[in-house]
């Protein structure tokens, strides 16, 4: 597809840009990275067969990768890594006689039959956490554990938890010291700007005007502060600081609503206000899921927040479609070509006006490198249109022109996720052909359109119209059918589908085992996604924060074999590592829940250890690595958009340096080398070092967290994704002297449910109830937790 502008804009956001049209769908953007990339980025994978293995890794720097990407991706630097595997190893079951720690640890966290039981068979087990079985802090076993002097292991689950905290509070920072009176001012200009078209202009264009003016009075109607949202805290250590909008605030967000479209503004914010979930839009004729106006996730620590999301809701969901096959009016085609005058109007005065479009680069660059480009076109995919069809001369948005418009901008990517425009009103969709249509259908201008993530359009290819018809046992009910109150037994995705791309074997298994990839066509459709999705290089993989982050999971989901622990190697370990992926994605979505499109110095004074063991830390170098590389991605690419305080950089930093550590000590475990004292007490003293999350609130650091990730609006369901308590897990892990020893250390848990769409959970009402009455674990969980 070609790409140009007229307008001069900076370096970068030409090039995210081009990306946006490039690199929005899988096909496109994988084909081009391969072609340009794969000889400069190889990676050697574990050799698992030999008697004890070896793990390479060879270095990748996207510095200057291509031309084609965004100068952030290039923030991306993986370190080579050479490890021989020859962790020392133990017989499964373990017997009570070859663990020399064994009574003083068995009788303070094993005193359950079961639990001792699995810890034999498996060499390591997991259970609720004695300390405190409602525990929301993953830090604060660490500290219990070496006050009691108990050997510390230290998790997996602990840094991507870590990491999730840090990427949460830089994003809700940015969004809140910066991208709302961004935002605010990009709104109040548009909605001028839309007046004045209005008194100006007559006929279809004039109503297109009335309409812009409409949609941006929406908007900032969201935006504005609330008479209840505004309250004075003159002490910064007041817990409640940052959360309301200064008094100045009552001033300073002032506009006036348009008398000419005053009735659909107020019909429009009631549907938004009541969040009940389908109704038809009074401005723009097509149903609209009302039910996803509701803050959730980081949005409802605050009032400034919880606006924000709103109204970025509203630019992310609300199409100016092409066609009028959604649109419900006696005359759809008609009510169409308005809507693409409207999208033409919005797309000249951000050309004709350089502070206006900067404002928009701004907040949708900061955006994209968190969670990537649009699904949908938007302002610079209508700006080369229309100089197609318009040229130099004047722009006059009449019925044949805007043919000739619809025309030139068909020719540019279909959505490549359904987000439910319009839903209810389109033909019953049967065959995949069908729901290439629907794509096309939605396909239209959004002011700041929600954000292609691989996961949904996993969900989206795997389910719903592509495969629709269960052909298993009907008596062996899957996850995926519906409960029988709501009398319809349409499939629903889980997360096991997006493990098993990225990687997961285990999470195959567990598909089959509990029929839920016992669809029509779920083969055909998942043989496509895996060829996709294993041939992505490094660079598809870091195109932006969203992706890197599943990319750093990816070793976790793989199978240990020769030359780890023993506790490693077994299926157990892996359905503990699985749901440990599920946690931390959980928490990506819960992150991004707002901007993803939805499926529908310590070497001074060191105590001497001699050969005392203190610990150990979980040997998987491969993903410290990555979340290193991930880290410092993060690090660079907000410095280089100047969204990165000093605070946040020093958050980033320490985070780096346990990753490094960790890197060190995982390789050490793994070729079976005795730990230096000072690696001993950086494990030892581990609890009381880690001051990464300083400073931030308590609900931040919370592992309580919840998003829904996909829509059944035929069914009013959603499914939710929710971590919970922190568990301990205890593992037998070997010295190199031949001694056993247990360690215990904090893991999340995993749930997976369904949730009435007009009930969709926020944090806080997934806490209460996790409190009362919570869900069942899933199914593989009892391999491991007793």
């Amino acid at each position: 597809m070609k790409y140009e502008t007229r307008l001069v804009i900076t370096y970068l956001v030409l090039l995210i840009l081009i990306v946006s049209l490039a690199g929005g769908c899988l096909e496109q953007s994988s084909g081009l990275s391969r072609e340009n990339g794969t000889e400069a980025i190889e990676e050697v994978d574990s050799n698992r067969s030999s008697s004890t293995g070896h793990l390479k890794i060879e270095a990748v720097n996207l510095s200057g990768f291509e031309a084609g990407n965004p100068a952030l991706v290039g923030n991306y630097r993986l370190e080579a890594l050479d490890i021989e595997l020859k962790a020392p190893q133990y017989d499964l079951p373990l017997q009570e006689s070859d663990i020399s720690n064994y009574g003083e640890f068995s009788q303070k966290f094993l005193t359950d039959d079961t639990a001792l039981e699995k810890l034999k068979e498996n060499g390591f087990v997991v259970i609720s956490n004695p300390y405190n079985p409602k525990e929301e802090d993953i830090t604060a076993m660490y500290n219990r554990l070496g006050n009691e002097g108990q050997l510390i292991f230290i998790t997996s689950d602990t840094l991507l938890h870590l990491y999730h905290v840090q990427f949460d509070d830089s994003m809700s920072r940015v969004e809140q010291k910066e991208l709302y009176d961004l935002l605010w001012e990009l709104d109040k200009a548009m909605l001028d700007a839309s007046v004045e078209e209005y008194n100006r202009a007559s006929g279809e264009e004039k109503e297109a005007a009335r309409r812009n003016a409409a949609y941006f009075t929406v908007a900032l109607s969201l935006l504005q502060p609330k008479e209840e949202q505004i309250k004075e805290i003159k002490d910064p250590y007041d817990p409640e600081a940052g959360t309301y909008f200064e008094p100045v605030a009552e001033e300073k967000y002032q506009f006036e609503t348009p008398a000419f479209v005053k009735d659909n503004v107020e019909a429009e914010l009631a549907l938004i206000e009541a969040h009940e979930g389908f109704e038809t839009s009074p401005i723009f004729s097509y149903r609209e899921d009302y039910s996803q106006y509701v803050p959730r996730g980081h949005y409802t620590h605050s009032e400034i927040l919880k606006n924000y999301f709103k109204a970025f809701m509203w630019h992310g969901r609300m199409s100016m479609l092409l066609k009028g096959k959604l649109i419900q009016a006696d005359d759809p085609e008609k009510e169409a070509r308005i809507q693409t005058i409207q999208a033409s109007l919005i797309t000249s005065r951000l050309e004709d006006n350089p502070d206006l479009l900067q404002k928009w680069d701004r907040i949708y660059v900061i955006t994209a490198f968190y969670v990537g480009v649009s699904d949908d076109i938007g302002p610079y995919e209508y700006m080369e249109a229309m100089e197609s069809v318009f040229g130099n001369e004047s722009r006059n948005f009449n019925a044949t022109t805007m043919e000739e418009l619809k025309i030139e901008l068909a020719g540019y990517k279909s959505p490549e996720i359904y987000g439910g425009t319009g839903s209810g009103t389109h033909e019953p969709v049967i065959i995949a052909e069908q729901a290439d249509e629907l794509l096309e259908d939605t396909k239209g201008f959004r002011f700041m359109g929600q954000r292609f993530i691989p996961d949904s359009y996993i969900f989206f290819r795997l389910t719903g119209p592509y495969t629709k018809e269960y052909t298993g046992n009907q008596e062996q009910m899957p996850f995926t059918y519906i409960d029988s109150e709501y009398g319809n037994n349409r499939g629903f995705p889980r997360g096991l589908d997006a493990m098993a791309l990225l990687g997961s074997e285990r999470a195959v298994y567990w598909l089959d085992e509990l029929n839920d990839s016992s669809y029509k066509n779920y083969s055909l459709r998942y043989g496509e996604l895996d060829s996709e999705f294993s041939n992505f290089s490094a660079a598809d993989w870091n195109r932006n924060l969203y992706w890197s982050w599943l990319y750093s999971l990816q070793p976790l989901l793989k199978d240990y074999g020769a030359g780890y622990p023993t506790f490693m190697q077994t299926e157990a370990w892996q359905d503990k590592e699985l749901s440990t992926s599920l946690a931390s994605w959980t928490e990506l979505r819960h992150d991004t829940i707002l901007y993803a499109k939805q499926s529908y110095g310590i070497d001074e004074g060191l105590p001497v250890f001699g050969d005392k063991p203190v610990g150990y830390v979980e040997p998987v170098p491969e993903f410290y690595n990555r979340l290193l590389a991930l880290t410092r991605m993060t690090e660079s690419g907000l410095e280089e958009l100047d969204a990165l305080d000093e605070n946040t950089r020093g958050e980033f930093e320490r985070l780096e340096f346990f990753l490094k550590k960790f890197i060190e000590i995982s390789k050490k475990e793994l070729e079976n080398k005795e730990l230096t004292e000072e690696d001993k007490f950086f494990i030892f003293s581990f609890g009381e070092t880690l001051e990464i999350t300083g400073g931030l609130d308590e609900e931040s650091t919370k592992t309580t967290l919840v998003a829904d990730v996909h829509t059944e609006p035929n069914n009013k369901l959603v499914l939710e994704e929710g971590t919970g308590y922190v568990d301990m897990a205890i593992v037998a892990y070997k010295v190199p002297d031949g001694r056993v020893f247990l360690a215990a250390g904090p893991v999340m848990s995993y749930y997976e449910f369904k949730q009435p769409m007009e009930e969709r959970l926020t944090d806080e009402k997934w806490r209460e109830m996790l409190e009362a009455n919570p869900p069942e674990r899933p199914e593989w969980v009892s391999r491991y937790r007793a």
